[in-house]
């Protein structure tokens, strides 16, 4: 397993906890000290970190942006696992340059080891809706953008 997936694993399991702490400030410190993590590489703690602090940083815009893209259901019945997951994921395809395929195969091969039998579809399905519409907003973000008559963007 590589460095990143440990990672992002160790932030799943962080922001799970996080979500089910009766105390979420006391909580927060115990998660980043990372004693209760097995393999405290370097590189995997700060990449994990960084994912940790992004993601509740900006839990707002992503629960917004999971909300979304719910169909009929409801987001305070989401699975606590699936949702851990799917709020580092958005993360990731909001406010960091990993590839969005990549973070969308490493979501759902998470959820295959973590979550339950159908969480891997429910969860590629909603990750998969969110790239769309970021790429939606992107690409007509870059139209009409032209600051010259006739200028092509």
């Amino acid at each position: 397993m590589g460095a990143r997936r440990r990672g992002r694993i160790t932030a799943f399991q962080a922001l799970y906890a996080w979500d089910t702490a009766d105390d979420k400030e006391a909580a927060l410190k115990d998660l980043f000290d990372f004693s209760w993590v097995e393999d405290q590489n370097l590189e995997n703690v700060d990449f994990s970190r960084l994912l940790i602090a992004g993601t509740l940083e900006n839990i707002g815009t992503i629960d917004t942006m999971i909300t979304k893209h719910l169909n009929n259901w409801d987001f305070s019945r989401l699975n606590k696992t699936d949702r851990a997951l799917l709020r580092l994921s958005v993360y990731e395809l909001l406010f960091n340059t990993t590839p969005p395929t990549v973070v969308i195969d490493e979501a759902v091969d998470i959820s295959k080891e973590y979550g339950t039998d159908d969480s891997y579809r429910f969860i590629n399905g909603v990750l998969d809706g969110i790239y769309k519409t970021i790429q939606g907003s992107a690409n007509a973000g870059l139209c009409g953008k032209s600051s010259r008559k006739g200028e092509i963007p």
